[in-house]
């Protein structure tokens, strides 16, 4: 008698990526589903409270006209993530390990302990900025509310080619190089993260705790660009 197929077959679970908005990065560029364009700039940070009260003012000033000098979309991201400062105690052993000096080794060991015991105390934070500078193409087709309530998981998926790929990318750079100018203009430094940079800025925020323990590989070292699921393992129905 077989046995029934639904307890020896499994079911085989979506992959994450079909929650995704993002259909790649490409060339330093975030291409979406839909069609539209994204890049990422990361902004230094300005101490706004130990300026002077003339300096805040101008500051302020400014920053209202560089943001009424723009004629399309930004979107300002403030990061706050714990600092792992798991590296940093592993470059100290080695140091110590290293080190004849007697004296110098008692100082980095007292240095790693109380590095040791402000962790565990203490949440060392690290704050980033970012500014996404997006770009929706003339020609691009966005989905209905009826769509999105009946096609949830069906996203919208558009071709773009090289030539529309490489136009797109140009019209795209001129926005962050004036984006990048009017920051320089407030004493604000900012870069255009790197292909390796976007996948591991996204990594960390959709795998929090992964992202902690498990490092993303660099990407010339990758020996495929896409990543599959897994097929589930068959059984075959066995006769009792």
């Amino acid at each position: 008698m077989p046995t029934n197929p639904s307890k020896t077959q499994k079911i085989s679970k979506p992959s994450t990526q079909e929650y995704l908005d993002i259909a790649e990065i490409r060339e330093d560029v975030v291409i979406m589903r839909e069609g539209s364009f994204r890049m990422v700039l990361l902004v230094s940070a300005v101490n706004f409270a130990l300026k002077s009260e003339e300096e805040q003012n101008a500051i302020i000033v400014q920053y209202q006209n560089f943001l009424n000098s723009l004629s399309f979309p930004i979107q300002i991201v403030v990061e706050s993530r714990r600092t792992d400062l798991t590296s940093y105690i592993a470059k100290l052993k080695a140091r110590l390990n290293q080190e004849t000096n007697e004296l110098i080794r008692i100082q980095i060991n007292d240095y790693m302990e109380f590095i040791n015991r402000l962790i565990s105390i203490a949440n060392i934070m690290d704050k980033k900025f970012f500014i996404i500078v997006p770009l929706f193409p003339p020609n691009l087709k966005k989905r209905g509310i009826f769509d999105k309530l009946l096609h949830p998981k069906t996203p919208l998926m558009v071709k773009i080619s090289d030539a529309e790929f490489k136009s797109f990318k140009e019209e795209l750079m001129e926005r962050v190089n004036i984006i990048m100018n009017g920051l320089a203009t407030l004493g604000v430094r900012s870069l255009p993260l790197n292909t390796q940079q976007l996948i591991e800025l996204y990594y960390k925020s959709y795998n929090p705790e992964e992202a902690q323990s498990e490092k993303l590989t660099e990407i010339d070292k990758l020996e495929s660009t896409v990543i599959t699921q897994r097929e589930p393992e068959k059984k075959e129905d066995k006769q009792l």
